[in-house]
């Protein structure tokens, strides 16, 4: 039997079974790449223990998404290396790709999202991959491989659409794969909305996103492995998922970096309301 606490939100019923959801959710609690703060390997415990105390109803879409069916598969404990890492998660989303449900991963580090892109832009060339995120993840190699979290883009930069959000941190040596025209950069941001429509106009109709936690600001977000100040505030953000969720075709999504801080309880509270959020609108378009 299932656990409690391994159903979303803690609600049970045949709506979580997998023939009826249409949501499919996985843990991929990979932390061996990270090069500072640790702890994301315990970002889905608290994640899910978040979501069992969040009250249902959305008010934005006037709907309780739950509904719709969330089932979470077994997690990918592969930790070898990050190329044993890198090979799981990639066939595990080919496979999962072929039963038509809507995919969305929990992490884990960054370098989780490498595979799963890789298995969206080879099903769907015409996809655009959305990084939402205060790094930018540019680097071809990092520590001698190119499945660190370092490296989470690049491999979509150089085969996909990809537009970043967010971006507040950088190395130089990154300068060479960062496209100018699709990355937005925090300090440009702010106070200003037209960077919404002006990015939404370059994303094509199909879209994955990737959303790395430190995109928000460390004043509501402090429980991730890089935290950078200057980054977004929860009511932007919200704004700006419901706006491409609206207008585009979002194929899946993955949520990395909860790296849980012990007493400090709203941090995961934030990843799983949006979660939460993001399902809803996901919804609400469809």
């Amino acid at each position: 039997m299932t656990k409690k606490n391994q159903i979303f939100a803690g609600i049970e019923g045949g709506h979580n079974e997998f023939e009826n959801a249409k949501v499919l959710l996985q843990s991929i609690p990979y932390d061996g790449t990270s090069t500072w703060g640790k702890g994301a390997d315990e970002g889905f415990g608290a994640f899910l223990d978040a979501a069992q105390n969040m009250e249902i109803y959305d008010i934005e879409t006037n709907s309780e998404v739950y509904q719709e069916g969330v089932h979470i598969i077994d997690p990918i404990l592969e930790d070898a290396s990050p190329e044993a890492v890198f090979e799981a998660v990639y066939q595990n989303t080919q496979q999962h790709l072929d039963t038509d449900k809507f995919l969305t991963f929990f992490g884990g580090e960054h370098s989780i999202s490498i595979g799963i892109i890789k298995a969206f832009y080879e099903r769907h060339p015409d996809i655009t991959i959305l990084q939402l995120d205060a790094h930018t993840d540019l680097r071809p190699h990092y520590h001698g491989s190119p499945y660190n979290h370092a490296c989470a883009v690049y491999d979509a930069s150089q085969n996909a659409n990809l537009i970043q959000v967010g971006i507040r941190s950088m190395d130089s040596s990154e300068l060479e794969y960062l496209d100018r025209d699709k990355c937005y950069f925090a300090e440009d941001m702010y106070g200003h909305t037209d960077w919404m429509e002006d990015s939404l106009s370059k994303i094509t109709d199909k879209v994955y996103i990737t959303l790395d936690l430190d995109v928000f600001d460390p004043s509501i977000m402090p429980a991730t492995g890089t935290p950078e100040p200057g980054g977004m505030q929860w009511n932007p953000m919200i704004q700006y998922l419901r706006k491409v969720f609206e207008q585009k075709n979002v194929l899946g999504f993955d949520i990395v970096e909860l790296a849980p801080i012990e007493g400090l309880t709203a941090p995961q509270f934030l990843a799983a309301k949006l979660y939460y959020k993001m399902l809803s609108y996901k919804f609400a378009s469809s």
